[in-house]
């Protein structure tokens, strides 16, 4: 429907310009030889009406037949030169014959005289609206060819991003697979049951990940409760010296984000902040929505003696910034920061609700 809208749009200006053309002349057509303004207008109009369907369609098909990105500019030139002055000859002969047949017609109306100066404007008027025309379908054909190439060229953007973001969603899996299976090889020595337990935990974190693709976007609370699912297999683990907390305003729960955002940074808050602390801690979300950004913060108890600000930061954090980069651009920004006791990684992305 848009493009007929488009293409009907287009055809009714072409057409109104020739129409122009027409009654400018007939104006001359009428000072040249006072043939009066009915009989100028009646010779002028329909003559004018099939000289641009003449052009249009011929100088169309030349333009496909020569672009200009393959064909030197001598020969299109030539070509062009040879059918403009063989349209505009046919041109003044039909409007001989179309003057003549207006005498016979209606002989008290007059008519128009082609005397030889005014079939030579007439010749040269034809040789350089077959000229614009063509010049006006090259236009047409290469703003064409460059949406096209714009289009192409977004789609392969977004093949490429979309690439990217399955490159680093892959990233993911095999590196927290490789610390939960660690993690299971030195249980099954301790507590063989609660070996059985995480790895039957990770089985069902699995099986929840495998339907997250890299391209879609989750909700928040979806993604705190698959959060929640990784800290359940640690806490096998752990036992009590693992704790969670979640701050998360409402309006920030229903915002969208890629999947698995949060896991890595959490995941390095229990292998490099708690799991390293006797003692254990907390492990803390906040999430809270300010406007047209969504605000994240991940937050962890650290050892206050280890003076390795950021230290862990490795394939989760630079991951997470990757992801935020390929999907928002500079419209999103990690921060990792220290202070005392705690670590803490703040996210801020577009509030995305979906609509």
């Amino acid at each position: 429907m848009g493009r007929m809208f488009w293409a009907g749009r287009s055809a009714a200006l072409y057409l109104a310009a020739w129409l122009m053309l027409g009654l400018m002349l007939a104006g001359l057509l009428n000072a040249a030889t006072g043939a009066g303004i009915p009989g100028s207008l009646l010779f002028a109009l329909p003559l004018m009406l099939v000289y641009a369907s003449v052009c249009g369609f011929s100088s169309y098909y030349l333009c496909r037949a020569y672009p200009l990105a393959t064909k030197s500019l001598r020969s299109v030139l030539v070509v062009f030169f040879v059918t403009a002055a063989s349209a505009a000859s046919l041109w003044c002969a039909a409007a001989v014959a179309w003057a003549a047949f207006w005498r016979w017609l209606a002989p008290s109306m007059g008519g128009v005289q082609l005397s030889p100066p005014v079939a030579a404007v007439m010749f040269g008027v034809g040789v350089l609206l077959y000229g614009m025309t063509a010049c006006a379908h090259y236009l047409a054909l290469e703003f064409e060819r460059a949406r096209r190439l714009e289009t192409r060229e977004l789609e392969l953007k977004l093949l490429a991003q979309d690439a990217e973001l399955r490159m680093l969603r892959t990233q993911i899996d095999p590196h927290f697979l490789f610390n939960s299976l660690n993690s299971i090889s030195a249980l099954t020595s301790i507590d063989a049951d609660a070996a059985r337990d995480m790895t039957l935990q990770l089985a069902g974190f699995f099986r929840h990940t495998l339907g997250l693709e890299a391209h879609r976007k989750v909700l928040l609370s979806d993604e705190v409760e698959l959060t929640q699912r990784f800290l359940a297999i640690e806490q096998v683990r752990f036992g009590p010296r693992l704790a969670f907390a979640c701050e998360m305003a409402d309006d920030a729960a229903r915002c969208l984000l890629p999947p698995m955002i949060l896991q890595p940074l959490v995941e390095n808050a229990v292998k490099h902040g708690i799991g390293q602390l006797p003692q254990g801690g907390v492990v803390r979300v906040h999430a809270v929505r300010a406007g047209s950004q969504l605000k994240l913060r991940v937050e962890n108890d650290v050892d206050p003696d280890d003076g390795a600000p950021g230290k862990g930061g490795g394939v989760g954090l630079a991951n997470v910034r990757q992801r935020l980069a390929a999907v928002y651009g500079i419209d999103a920004s990690v921060h990792a920061t220290r202070d005392g006791a705690i670590f803490r990684v703040d996210l801020i992305l577009p509030a995305d609700m979906g609509d």
